[in-house]
């Protein structure tokens, strides 16, 4: 039963999506309701299957020997699992307010509940070739969320997502033969899966496409030189904004960067190599690159994206670590951000929502005006900074100790790369706060007579959101030994 759970999980978003312009609802209320009904029992489903450990996996279909597309719940997985089914209810709530001014509903809700049951796909993978095939089909997917506003711009960002989606996926393709071509399974096991006596005379060939693959799966992740599709897709509704930025396709190429390191190639191989120096040295120019993106952006939305470029470049800095501490600090990196980058969108979606300015130095006054927002706003910027007593602290705390246990120039220059982040990111945060609640003397306050915070539905989603930066930053242990348990097997 909780093997054929998995399936289940996978199918009813799916399903529910499908339904969407088929159903004949009496009215709008109708359709919510049914959503987030949906999305919400799903993530129920969720919980319960990661409560109740599947033993066996599950497979779906077979084509020959080792090839097949079959599902299994592990260690990484249930992580990804947990952060998908809590934050997908939230933002499922929160498109509903927001989409209600916007055209073309109906096909946004497909395509925006069709992405859940594929995101828990990529995260209940228990093969190569599984994981490959759902993370293609995310490309598809998302794609019309990207495009759904129809504009010039929309369409010329969507044409540059698929390329950066398509040009990812024929690097990560080729990973993926190889490992079914040389590896002792196309499963993922802790430690890898090829036998370093076997492969010997092919390890500077395999050490090449490892380079390949963690390159093209890290496209999704926006990682230099491939981050210009992230900000661009900006253009996107707020919901699929965040949706891109804090849940589903940047996080999903972040987890298949780790499942193809520690799962399917491994560190016994990689580690100490060129390879690992190379991965390294790419993700810290990306941190300190995306940070200095988003000290120069002015736009609200494009500023984030610049942030989440540089954000989840700390997860693949724990990763390129290649070791369990490392895996450690990028898994808790990984569930932290989620809530950060989620409440950050969900403030600017609101200001956009209810005002339709869309650049920062359009916010002189909004602070006392929409006092709720940027009271939120201002705790997910200190919890990005790393302030103590917030999550962002707990995840950026395990990885610089990752480093520094690690040891090596280019992971003390990693530690150089966050410090140094975290500055860029006080600067390009507060400024925000600042301009909001400190306009200066000579400000004419009637400019934003007419501004106010958004109704109890958004506001409801950024405290949770916010309730869970403070909770997990002053009770990180449960997380920390769950995580520390899943990396053990390393």
């Amino acid at each position: 039963m909780r093997e054929v759970m998995m399936l289940i999980v996978v199918l009813l978003p799916f399903f529910t999506g499908i339904l969407v312009p088929l159903l004949p609802f009496r009215s709008r209320r109708s359709m919510w309701i049914y959503l987030e009904t949906a999305v919400c029992v799903n993530s129920v489903l969720v919980l319960w299957l990661l409560y109740h450990m599947p033993e066996d996996r599950l497979t779906i279909f077979r084509f020959t020997g080792n090839l097949s597309v079959t599902l299994r719940l592990d260690g990484p997985g249930t992580v990804f699992a947990a952060i998908v089914a809590l934050l997908w209810p939230l933002a499922m709530l929160y498109a509903l307010e927001y989409m209600k001014q916007e055209d073309n509903e109906k096909s946004f809700y497909t395509f925006y509940v069709i992405t859940y049951g594929i995101v828990l796909g990529v995260a209940l993978a228990e093969n190569i070739l599984t994981m490959y095939f759902f993370f293609e089909m995310l490309s598809l997917v998302t794609l019309p969320l990207v495009m759904h506003e129809r504009t010039r711009e929309a369409v010329r960002a969507s044409r540059m997502y698929l390329f950066y989606m398509l040009g990812g996926a024929a690097f990560a393709f080729i990973g993926m033969t190889f490992v079914l071509a040389y590896g002792s399974t196309s499963s993922f096991v802790a430690g890898g899966v090829f036998d370093p006596a076997l492969t010997a005379d092919k390890r500077e060939n395999l050490l090449l496409i490892y380079m390949l693959c963690f390159c093209g799966f890290s496209v999704k992740t926006a990682m230099w030189p491939f981050s210009a599709w992230l900000p661009r897709a900006s253009v996107a509704p707020t919901p699929v904004t965040a949706l891109l930025h804090a849940v589903a396709v940047v996080n999903t190429g972040a987890f298949a960067a780790m499942r193809v390191t520690f799962y399917s190639f491994g560190t016994e191989l990689l580690r100490g190599t060129w390879v690992q120096w190379t991965v390294m040295a790419l993700v810290i120019i990306t941190i300190v690159y995306g940070c200095s993106r988003a000290l120069k952006e002015t736009h609200f939305k494009r500023r984030l994206a610049w942030s989440t470029v540089s954000n989840l470049s700390y997860i693949l800095f724990g990763v390129a670590l290649m070791t369990p501490l490392g895996l450690a600090g990028a898994l808790t990196h990984m569930v932290c951000h989620s809530f950060m980058k989620l409440c950050s969108f969900f403030c600017a979606g609101a200001v956009i929502h209810k005002t339709g300015r869309n650049y920062i130095h359009e916010l002189d006054g909004f602070g006392w005006k929409m006092s709720k927002v940027f009271l939120m706003f201002t705790i997910s910027a200190f919890a990005l900074m790393g302030v103590p007593g917030l999550c962002g602290f707990v995840s950026k705390w395990y990885l610089v100790k990752a480093a520094l246990d690690s040891g090596g120039t280019l992971a003390y220059a990693g530690v150089g790369a966050l410090l140094v982040s975290a500055l860029l990111t006080a600067i390009y945060m507060l400024s925000i706060v600042v301009r909001a609640f400190f306009p200066g003397k000579e400000f004419d306050y009637s400019k934003v007579k007419d501004v106010e915070d958004p109704n109890w539905m958004m506001l409801l989603l950024m405290g949770t959101a916010v309730l869970f930066m403070i909770f997990l930053g002053l009770h990180s242990g449960p997380l920390t030994e769950v995580l520390e348990q899943i990396v053990e097997e390393l």
